[in-house]
């Protein structure tokens, strides 16, 4: 149950929301997305994604349940660029809910425990891979249909007349190093393969078999759905394209679906030791993907060649601030993966005021080592705007003058 006057707040939200997907200039956005995903063009996609900083963007929540908040707080998700940030985001035309699906990994269960902040630590289960080995079992793939389809039918009751309520499942993703990560750390990890290096790469077939058998349920069980529209991929970018056919449940399989991989966890060895002890593993999960979006904050440079230029199907590729972004330009020109930058959020994130000066040599490297190549910049991890609430506006708007002045 929703209270009379929280649905009435998210019924206001919900009109609001659909305003603004039917403006003019969101058609002329989702053509521009599906250019420039299916690499026509030269436009250069901006989006400044808002989900870590919501508190400096939405208004204090007026609904009270912790459901109604829930929804309240997604909404704004979905308007919050139009209204404060005018980038490319494109406002959706629906209120998506996710299926609930779940892979975990080796069926083992990873508590956190909090610090100071967004902060986290694991409670890792394994340790010594040779003693531990036994506890690695299976991973568990769980699904409730019933859920997801009770949660919908209570959406389409607050707004579904207004904003139509749309089932979704995003990008595919898999994140092999992490996981192996969350059930031992990575001092652990670290050590592991080098002792065990027989050991660690079984288990490491093991959890890559696991995700395939994941989707491959996920295809028999009728949970899969285009996500070649304004579908999130991760990494703030969107699933625009026409490369991928739009089927029914009944028909789709994970080749006809975007997909997304990163292994940050592994920055700290070689690249050597990655071609060696992960990149086979990433691989076999590329393959699986119909487009493949990879890596986050890990600089890629350094496995480019060797490995990740590899990937099957590859579009997307994360240059982080760590990255050497003059290699990634020369390595990207003429090709038909694009160069996915994420910039520095310190300028945005960290101080009173946004060094424009600074902001504007950071950007114009970008666009000059870009040059050639299919660019998009996406804005991410920026959690406090620290008082001034118009920075990311403003990076934005100095980044289209610096795109029209020097981008060819």
């Amino acid at each position: 149950m929703i209270a009379k006057n929280d649905k009435a707040i998210l019924r206001e939200l919900a009109k609001k929301q659909q305003e603004l997907a039917n403006l003019p200039q969101m058609e002329a956005r989702e053509a521009r997305w599906y250019n420039h995903n299916e690499l026509i063009g030269n436009d250069v996609m901006i989006h400044f994604e808002t989900w870590t900083f919501l508190q400096d963007l939405m208004p204090a929540y007026k609904t009270t349940s912790d459901f109604a908040r829930e929804i309240e707080r997604n909404l704004y998700i979905n308007i919050l660029n139009e209204l404060h940030i005018q980038d490319d985001k494109v406002v959706p035309k629906t209120y998506d809910v996710s299926w609930h699906t779940h892979m975990l990994p080796f069926d083992l269960d990873v508590s956190r425990q909090k610090t100071d902040g967004v902060g986290f630590q694991f409670i890792h289960p394994i340790h010594d891979l040779q003693e531990d080995f036994h506890l690695l079992r299976p991973s568990r793939i769980q699904s409730d249909k019933a859920k997801t389809l009770a949660k919908k039918d209570m959406l389409e009751d607050i707004f579904g007349d207004i904003l139509p309520v749309r089932i979704m499942n995003g990008s595919l993703g898999a994140c092999l190093s992490f996981n192996i990560v969350s059930i031992m750390g990575m001092e652990n990890m670290f050590v592991n393969f080098m002792d065990y290096p027989d050991l660690f790469k079984q288990m490491m077939q093991m959890l890559t078999s696991d995700y395939i058998r994941y989707f491959r349920y996920l295809e028999e069980e009728q949970l899969l759905l285009p996500n070649n529209g304004n579908d999130g991929l991760g990494q703030g970018s969107f699933g625009f394209s026409r490369e991928l056919p739009t089927l029914a449940p009944d028909k789709i399989k994970t080749r006809h679906m975007w997909g997304y991989a990163d292994s940050q966890e592994t920055k700290g060895i070689s690249p050597e030791t990655y071609e060696e002890f992960f990149f086979p593993y990433y691989a076999q999960i590329a393959n699986e993907y119909g487009l493949t979006s990879y890596a986050c904050c890990e600089p890629v440079d350094e496995i480019w060649e060797t490995c990740v230029s590899k990937l099957s199907n590859l579009r997307k590729v994360s240059i982080s601030p760590w990255c050497d972004e003059e290699y990634m330009g020369t390595a990207l020109k003429g090709t038909k993966t694009i160069y996915h930058r994420k910039p520095d959020p310190s300028y945005v994130g960290v101080g009173a005021d946004l060094d424009e000066a600074g902001f504007k040599d950071h950007m114009l490297k970008t666009i000059k080592a870009a040059q050639g190549c299919k660019l998009e910049i996406s804005f991410r991890d920026v959690y406090t705007t620290t008082g001034d609430k118009t920075k990311p506006r403003s990076a934005v708007d100095i980044t289209r003058a610096l795109v029209e002045k020097h981008w060819s």
